[in-house]
């Protein structure tokens, strides 16, 4: 059983325990990497009932043959067991051991067959000779098998028998979602795919982390609302945002989280609108996160930020990755294993996100009610309230900032972004002039 993650609140100083927090991450990605997963199946229903141990998750099922905008859901992929044996009845390519050697949705198959009729069926990566590919033949049917390189060049001329143990036929597909209500019905949405077989970063580490996010917002007071989606790549996202418009309505910002257990920089895409609450939120989190980071402008490649900001939705959706999209050697293979990931990068993932969403959280608008001229701050005491209740770094230029700026039509974040320095030193500053009557919170 999947041990949930201690809970936490939206205050910035209260601190996730990095070491628990990670190991959890780490511990439930062992558990869900065995399974095989593909874009409908059985592999997506347990995947999601294990993550339903942590959250309470809602599992919906569309029917195949469903129209959802320009595709339709596919029929549904379950596979048992699959091998290639040579003459001897040794199983030299073997399901059981790694579920990427099979082509993701390969076709039943069980026939015996030459060398020479087998191998373009067979796929492998001469750069990496030692790692098995990930492919897949979602809307193409076929079937075949990857392997290592040095395997395939070692074949031998002769008989092979050949069995995908298989099943294509009429089912469902697959999504999870779960929903934390806030004050507002405003809905931020945290969206992870759940296609990938046993790949840990480029699948597992949205998930985990996202899990985790749910776990340690739900005992907290929340302004906005937050929907939770596992869903599959592509399909999935365009089949939730076929059959859910009302709530689609709802989302005023969101993150598709990918690629974030690796030992890279973090790095977030922006919005299709680039300058949207999540974008400055983002970047205001990584610029004062203290570890390198990158940030990259929309384009209509990637995960599924490009559904959610495809025109006929432009949502304010970006994505949170680490190492790029496609670009890094061990994408797509059996080298992206427990290995390539590490509790300290998922749980620093965890936390730039959980700092974002501080960010969406607390950002509001102030009066400055002493706006002729700076206040004297020495008479009131506020030189010495500095040191007592702020950091080192919310001194008296923070307190000039917030007043200088707090005339309505500037924000928290604005001022933080004016200013450079982080929100969490503009908020302090803006609570310790509202304690002394010298601000007032525009409400609403």
């Amino acid at each position: 059983m999947m041990t949930p993650l201690a809970t936490t609140t939206m205050e910035r100083k209260t601190d996730l325990n990095s070491m628990d927090a990670g190991q959890a991450m780490y511990g439930w990605m062992s558990e869900l990497y065995p399974i095989c997963r593909s874009i409908t199946g059985n592999g997506v229903r347990e995947t999601l009932r294990r993550i339903a141990e942590i959250i309470p998750l809602q599992i919906r099922e569309i029917p195949s043959g469903t129209k959802v905008f320009d595709w339709t859901v596919p029929r549904e992929w379950n596979i048992r067991d699959a091998w290639v044996k040579d003459s001897t009845g040794k199983r030299i390519i073997d399901f059981r051991r790694c579920n990427l050697h099979v082509v993701n949705y390969s076709i039943p198959v069980h026939r015996r067959m030459s060398l020479q009729e087998l191998k373009p069926h067979l796929h492998s990566l001469p750069d990496c000779p030692e790692w098995i590919p990930y492919r897949t033949s979602y809307y193409d049917e076929t079937w075949g098998f990857c392997l290592a390189h040095r395997e395939l060049e070692a074949l031998q001329d002769g008989e092979y028998e050949v069995c995908v143990d298989a099943t294509l036929e009429n089912g469902h597909l697959s999504y999870g979602e779960f929903v934390l209500p806030g004050r507002s019905s405003d809905e931020i949405l945290i969206s992870s795919h759940i296609c990938h077989p046993s790949l840990c970063n480029d699948n597992l580490s949205g998930i985990v982390v996202a899990a985790a996010l749910a776990s340690s917002l739900r005992s907290t007071t929340r302004r906005y609302s937050y929907r939770f989606l596992f869903a599959p790549g592509t399909i999935g996202a365009i089949t939730w945002l076929a059959v859910n418009a009302d709530a689609v309505s709802r989302i005023r910002s969101g993150i598709v989280l990918a690629g974030i257990g690796d030992s890279a920089p973090l790095t977030y895409k922006k919005s299709r609108r680039a300058n949207t609450e999540i974008d400055r939120a983002m970047e205001q989190a990584l610029r004062h996160s203290g570890a390198p980071h990158g940030l990259v402008d929309f384009s209509p490649y990637g995960y599924d930020e490009r559904q959610y900001c495809s025109p006929g939705f432009d949502l304010a959706v970006g994505r949170l990755s680490r190492a790029p999209h496609g670009q890094f050697p061990e994408y797509h293979t059996s080298a992206d294993n427990l290995a390539f990931v590490s509790p300290a990068s998922l749980m620093s993932s965890l936390r730039v996100c959980l700092d974002a969403f501080f960010i969406l959280e607390n950002d509001c608008f102030y009066w400055n009610l002493n706006p002729k001229c700076e206040p004297q701050l020495g008479k009131r005491g506020l030189y010495g309230a500095i040191s007592r209740t702020m950091d080192s770094h919310c001194n008296e230029m923070a307190m000039l900032w917030t007043l200088n700026l707090s005339d309505g039509q500037h924000s928290l974040l604005d001022i933080a972004e004016r200013s450079g320095l982080s929100f969490n030193t503009i908020r302090q500053a803006a609570t310790l002039l509202r304690e002394y009557k010298l601000l007032r919170e525009i409400s609403g």
